[in-house]
């Protein structure tokens, strides 16, 4: 039981993962977006940058879970 408790849990931090990693993507291309135009404001592209690392931060936390440790 705790075997397919577990399996489901994987399966919902993969799903997790993926959904991060697409928002960490669009909000790289927001951000290349905003700084090509020329019209970029600062503080709104400061916010983007910051949620983008805190994304980054989430998905690391994610992998480092995912990854099992091995000890060579």
């Amino acid at each position: 039981m705790d075997a397919d408790r577990e399996m489901k849990s994987i399966e919902v931090l993969r799903v997790n993962l993926e959904v991060l990693r697409r928002q960490h993507r669009d909000l790289d291309e927001a951000i290349h977006a905003m700084e090509t135009s020329g019209r970029s404001d600062q503080l709104t592209l400061r916010r983007f940058k910051k949620q983008k690392l805190g994304l980054k931060d989430q998905i690391a936390r994610i992998e480092d879970i995912l990854t099992p440790d091995i000890i060579a």
